[in-house]
């Protein structure tokens, strides 16, 4: 019998003494929450679920180690992120805009050449599923974004419908973003001194991930309880109900957000059309 593991990371406030701001957001610790259950319901163990202070680069790098130790092929890793997205240069020629996406922890920004590297740690044909809930995540390895300033983000949600409130997204200002990058150059640099660039790295690993947005777009921190997308995705799988694949699911979920976020479906690693077709959240 398959084994499923889940890890939940969700982070409503940042390390003010780090960032030099706390850049609130109300609802992803409720994401991470709601998604440990929906793990749990579906006989997943969840071996971690860390919300705001204990979301650091230190505990989720752990995390990731002891699931990959336990996992064997054809397992399963349930990986879900709730919080800000940002990026850093690109000191190893690995992306085309010369930027790093990155999702913010508490701690620090935790680059994506980290986070597919430890992909790279799991035992060939374990299933890794990760849902993502933040900006510019539509691929979580190459993010063809640029650094968006205030305006800019009003802008991504302007709609003609003048009577949709606005809601609070994801994204790391553009000024805190820079001022991090300038405070911590020498460790972000040497975090992509020290890993595989993107194109160099073998995951073995099949790697499904379901982002809020595209890379060039915004996720928004949503007028419920959820992010838009963690909610409009709870929503479609209706506590089970739901009948069909992820790309049935992507779909639906896609034709219930407003135009200004598109969700995205990317395959990476071993990318094979049986886990695509796979029923959504199931071990076996």
């Amino acid at each position: 019998m398959p084994k499923g593991l889940s890890i939940h990371i969700g982070i409503n406030e940042i390390d003010e003494t780090r960032y030099g701001t706390k850049a609130e957001l109300k609802n992803p610790e409720n994401d991470a929450l709601a998604m440990t259950d929906l793990a749990k319901a579906n006989r997943f163990d969840p071996i971690a679920t860390l919300l705001t202070k204990d979301a650091t680069s230190e505990k989720v790098t752990a995390a990731l180690k002891e699931a990959a130790a336990q996992l064997s092929a054809g397992d399963i890793l349930l990986l879900t992120y709730a919080g800000h997205g940002a990026q850093v240069p690109d000191k190893n020629g690995d992306e085309p805009d010369r930027r790093d996406e990155t999702w913010v922890l508490y701690d620090r920004q935790f680059v994506d050449d980290e986070l597919h590297h430890l992909f790279s740690t799991f035992t060939e044909d374990v299933r890794i599923l990760l849902l993502s809930d933040s900006c510019h995540s539509g691929t979580v390895a190459r993010d063809l974004s640029l650094f968006l300033n205030d305006s800019e983000l009003e802008r991504s949600f302007d709609t003609s419908d003048r009577t949709e409130v606005r809601a609070r997204v994801r994204a790391l200002p553009q000024d805190v973003s820079f001022r991090n990058y300038q405070r911590d150059q020498e460790l972000y640099d040497e975090i992509q001194r020290s890993v595989p660039a993107l194109d160099l790295q073998d995951i073995k690993a099949d790697v499904l991930l379901v982002s809020g947005c595209q890379d060039n777009q915004t996720s928004s921190d949503g007028a419920g309880p959820h992010g838009l997308f963690t909610e409009t995705m709870l929503k479609t799988w209706k506590n089970g109900a739901f009948q069909g694949s992820y790309s049935t699911l992507h779909r639906q979920v896609t034709e219930a957000m407003p135009f200004y976020q598109s969700p995205n479906l990317f395959q990476t690693g071993k990318s094979t059309p049986s886990f695509l077709a796979q029923a959504p959240f199931t071990i076996s």
